[in-house]
């Protein structure tokens, strides 16, 4: 059981009834897996440009990780310090699939794709400031980026960047093993 984009309040009501639920205050998530535990999926690496990317991040890790998928995080790592993403190349060259989060200019994940040849999942945020028009400018730049393999999902939108992530994940995994 997911909900996204949720509250304490909320919380209290779900787990009156589902006494294993839990409440994660950085993505505003109320989450319940009563699945026997299984081998997670390797492969997924979930990048963010920011500290004010990280709900959006933290929404698509446990997203995936609901899916089966093992997650792995890089926080940080925009371009306005390229040199810590350049540190975590190693990271981004083994993964099997990529998410990258980003407001303001939206120029991570075009950057990310042009260093690496798996897929790059864009998810523009709604913050930032100046001319980010509510992460409108991450988007359109997002849509424009001319490096290969990337795919944007709309504003914010952590859970269907998740679900698509475990989804590419998956289908990677089945081709190996097939």
């Amino acid at each position: 059981m997911l909900v996204t984009r949720t509250d304490s309040v909320a919380f209290d009501v779900v787990r009156s009834r589902i006494p294993e639920a839990e409440f994660d205050e950085t993505g505003l998530l109320i989450f319940a897996d009563r699945r026997a535990p299984t081998k997670e999926i390797p492969g997924l690496v979930v990048t963010s440009a920011g500290t004010s990317d990280q709900r959006v991040a933290r929404e698509i890790e446990v997203t995936a990780h609901l899916m089966g998928c093992a997650v792995e995080r890089l926080n940080d790592v925009g371009v306005a310090g390229l040199q810590r993403l350049l540190d975590a190349r190693p990271v981004l060259e083994s993964a099997r699939v990529i998410v990258v989060v980003a407001g303001m200019d939206g120029a991570l994940p075009s950057v990310v794709a042009g260093l690496v040849s798996a897929p790059v999942i864009a998810v523009p945020t709604s913050v930032g400031y100046g001319a980010s028009f509510e992460g409108i400018a991450a988007l359109l730049s997002m849509l424009n980026s001319c490096a290969p393999g990337v795919a944007v999902v709309n504003i914010d939108n952590g859970f269907g960047a998740g679900y698509m992530a475990a989804m590419l994940l998956r289908a990677v995994d089945v081709a190996k093993t097939s």
